[in-house]
C-alpha cells in the first residue's frame, strides 16, 4: 500500500469540504465521498486512503465510470486506469477589504444559462448548472451580456476557494478578471476566511495575474481522472 503523510486540510480540500462546510452536497459514506455530480465533478478519499476506501470509491462512482480526485498526490491501485492528470498550483492570498466597483453585480440562478455559456467559451475548469450553489458568484456585463465572472467553489474550515474566473475572449486585457477576483477575495475576507485558488501549472498568464493580486503559491496539487475497475 502506498504511504501517505498526514495532511493539512488544504492538501486534500475536496475531502475536507465534503466532510465539513459542504457536506450537504456529499454522496457516499465515511471512507469515500463525492459531490452531487450536478454540482461538481470531484470525488474524495481520506487523507490516508486504505484499500477499503478505494473499494468504496469504486462502488460509489460505479465500475467502469470516472472518478476525479483533487489532492496533493494521487497514486491509485493498479486496477484503476488513469485517463488524465493535471498538475496544478494551489495559491493563497491575504485577506483584503472590498473596493466599490459599479461594474460588478451578483449572479443568481436566473443567470445560469449565460454562466454555463461563458464557462464553455472561457474554459476555467469544471462548471455545471448547479455549481452556483457552492458559493456567491459575481459578474460583469457589457451591452447586457455576461462577459466575465468569478465565484467560490470549495470551502473548508477557515478557507474558501476562488473559482470559475472567466472572461470572454473579446473582453480580455481590460482588467475584468482582476476586478472580479479582488471582489470575491474581499467577500471571503469579510467572513474572516482565507482565500485560495487553483490554477493549472501551464497557465502562466493566469499565475502572473494572481501573483499581481497578492496570491502566492502554497504547494503543487494534482487533478486526476481515474476509471474505476469493472
Amino acid at each position: 500500500m502506498v504511504a501517505y503523510r498526514l495532511m493539512h486540510p488544504l492538501d486534500n480540500c475536496a475531502w475536507h469540504a465534503l466532510r465539513g462546510p459542504q457536506r450537504r452536497f456529499a454522496e457516499g459514506d465515511g471512507v469515500a465521498v463525492r459531490f452531487d455530480p450536478e454540482v461538481s465533478v470531484f470525488a474524495a478519499l481520506p487523507d490516508v486512503p486504505t484499500p477499503a476506501a478505494w473499494e468504496a470509491l469504486r462502488e460509489l462512482v460505479r465500475p467502469g465510470q470516472l472518478a476525479v480526485l483533487f489532492r496533493d498526490a494521487v497514486v491509485a491501485p493498479p486496477d484503476w486506469r488513469e485517463l488524465f492528470r493535471l498538475p496544478t498550483l494551489q495559491m493563497v492570498a491575504p485577506r483584503s477589504v472590498s473596493v466599490r466597483d459599479d461594474r460588478i453585480a451578483a449572479l443568481t440562478t436566473a443567470d445560469v444559462d449565460e454562466m454555463c455559456g461563458l464557462a464553455d467559451r472561457a474554459r476555467p475548469g469544471p462548471f455545471s448548472r448547479r455549481t452556483i450553489e457552492l458559493g456567491g458568484y459575481l459578474g460583469i456585463r457589457e451591452g447586457g451580456a455576461l462577459v466575465a465572472m468569478a465565484g467560490e467553489r470549495l470551502r473548508i474550515e477557515g478557507h474558501a476557494e476562488v473559482s470559475a474566473v472567466s472572461t470572454d475572449e473579446a473582453y480580455r486585457g481590460r482588467g475584468l478578471a482582476g476586478a472580479l477576483v479582488r471582489a470575491v477575495v474581499a467577500t471571503i475576507s469579510a467572513r474572516d476566511e482565507i482565500p485560495f485558488l487553483h490554477v493549472v501549472e501551464e497557465n502562466v498568464a493566469a499565475i502572473r495575474l494572481y501573483e499581481q493580486l497578492g496570491f502566492s503559491t502554497r504547494r503543487a496539487v494534482v487533478a486526476v481522472g481515474l476509471l474505476a475497475p469493472e
